[in-house]
């Protein structure tokens, strides 16, 4: 089974490097995800031998407005990496000004993205559902992962539609709104996430390690026994492979 958590905060842990470790040790497929270009750089640095992790290449959009001038450092080193994220739009309780670079900032990087054709995107779209859906299109070319997904039925289905994954983390799986939204996702589109440290576990904040107990309570959710983890997680790294293992997968 391929255990992996495709949205995980490496960089705000207190010991990113020893993380490092406990994560190569556990054998988890990780993509760390930054909040700007600026951390980009440390966390593809500590994590440069590492066989599990890959550094995602973020700018997250409730620092778009703060952070715009670093789309310019964004596009720069957009080859760096194959990964993306978290980038996204957030409209809880912005102004429509901040909203507004941020949709700017958001359909600027999924052009690069898109003539790149090689990118793994994994998206925040809290309150912001369907101009996430819409900006993004049917069509895109890439990977699109819709992390910790919180929008209505109607955005839920037609981001199906367009052939869209879906991380789940452990809140998720055991709230009464996420229980609902993951019954109506297709066991095929489901991958894990834990978006440590912004979600907590027995009072500390998530790490890979628990990618396990979040399959646990998805199977239960879906009713399935069978592991979806492994066919899910290659069709995402489909010609994206994590370098070191494209024999392996």
């Amino acid at each position: 089974m391929l255990l992996h958590d495709t949205h995980f905060h490496l960089d705000l842990f207190p010991n990113p490097e020893e993380m490092v470790s406990i994560i190569e040790k556990a054998k988890i497929y990780t993509i760390a995800v930054t909040n700007s270009p600026s951390v980009f750089f440390y966390t593809k640095r500590i994590t440069s031998a590492s066989k599990y992790i890959k550094p995602a290449l973020g700018l997250h959009p409730e620092l778009a407005s703060q952070r715009k001038k670093e789309i310019k450092q964004f596009l720069e080193l957009i080859d760096e990496t194959r990964y993306i994220g978290e980038i996204g739009l957030d409209n809880l309780n912005k102004t429509s000004d901040d909203y507004l670079i941020q949709k700017q900032i958001f359909e600027t990087i999924l052009r690069a993205c898109a003539d790149k054709r090689n990118k793994i995107l994994t998206i925040h779209s809290r309150k912001a559902s369907k101009d996430v859906i819409s900006m993004i299109g049917n069509n895109y070319p890439g990977k699109v992962i819709l992390h910790w997904y919180s929008g209505g039925a109607k955005e839920l289905e037609k981001a199906i539609k367009n052939g869209y994954y879906f991380s789940i983390n452990y809140s998720m799986t055991i709230s009464e709104s996420g229980k609902k939204i993951i019954e109506q996702i297709p066991i095929e589109r489901i991958l894990i996430e834990t978006d440590g440290p912004f979600t907590v576990f027995s009072e500390k904040p998530s790490t890979p390690e628990l990618s396990e107990q979040i399959f646990v309570n998805i199977k239960r959710i879906k009713k399935v026994t069978y592991d979806f983890l492994s066919p899910n997680f290659k069709s995402l790294i489909s010609n994206f492979q994590f370098e070191s293992d494209k024999n392996k997968l």
